[in-house]
């Protein structure tokens, strides 16, 4: 049996419609569930997974996670699998093969990674920043990386939606983990765009583990909608 077969042995028709719903720009999706995909990826993780990502050409949704996932899973050095990263990352075209395709990180995997994703923090594609910013709310909010964190986060300007968003999410996980951190760089001079700050802000207040006088202090420190909008370039 083929992949392609495989995948149409286990699509599901309701699946695909409330899946192509909810993903902008997934393309031609046959409705497989994530951990049935991940349970491909991972059988093709312990066979000859390189001549499956050299070969493979992805013609719908689940197969490219299948081989986002092959990736992340794939046993070899880093240095090797950030080959195959690099690779991969100019294909992703939605928000849900980037988000699923970001994986924690084992401990010998971190550092290389780390410096890996800088410069996508910096590029002009939608989707390499938010690879780059959901990868490190994955794994790098820590003590270690905060300052550094917050300090590539702030000067991101695209108007992507989605890029703008995984910002927010992200500034929202670091508030939550690093609070003594993120608390004085929201409220002291900021440097997100006032969209991204303000659904920073929205995000945090959403979170069921910020507390009540939290989220009452953050509701204050909201910019003006009007501007907020301006700034991002965004018309209602």
């Amino acid at each position: 049996m083929t992949l392609r077969e495989e995948l149409l042995s286990l699509a599901d028709p309701r699946y695909r419609e409330f899946s192509a719903s909810l993903i902008p720009g997934a393309g031609a999706m046959l409705g497989v569930r994530i951990p049935q995909l991940r349970k491909i990826a991972r059988r093709i993780a312990r066979s000859d997974w390189r001549t499956f990502l050299g070969t493979c050409t992805p013609r719908c949704f689940e197969e490219r996670l299948i081989e986002g996932f092959v990736i992340g899973y794939a046993p070899c050095p880093i240095e090797e699998k950030l080959a195959w990263v690099a690779r991969f990352v100019p294909r992703i075209d939605n928000w849900a093969v980037c988000d699923c395709f970001c994986w924690r990180l084992r401990a010998d995997e971190r550092e290389a990674m780390w410096h890996f994703i800088q410069p996508y923090f910096r590029s002009d594609a939608e989707y390499d920043i938010r690879f780059a910013v959901v990868m490190a709310l994955d794994n790098f909010i820590d003590e270690e990386h905060i300052d550094a964190l917050l300090k590539l986060l702030g000067p991101i300007r695209h108007d992507g939606y989605y890029a703008r968003m995984g910002v927010a999410w992200a500034v929202s996980v670091c508030f939550v983990k690093q609070p003594a951190k993120t608390r004085p760089w929201l409220e002291n001079d900021c440097p997100l765009d006032d969209w991204t700050f303000n659904r920073s802000l929205q995000k945090i207040r959403e979170s069921y583990r910020a507390d009540s006088a939290d989220k009452a202090a953050l509701r204050r420190l909201k910019r003006p909608a009007k501007r907020a909008a301006e700034n991002s370039g965004i018309t209602k």
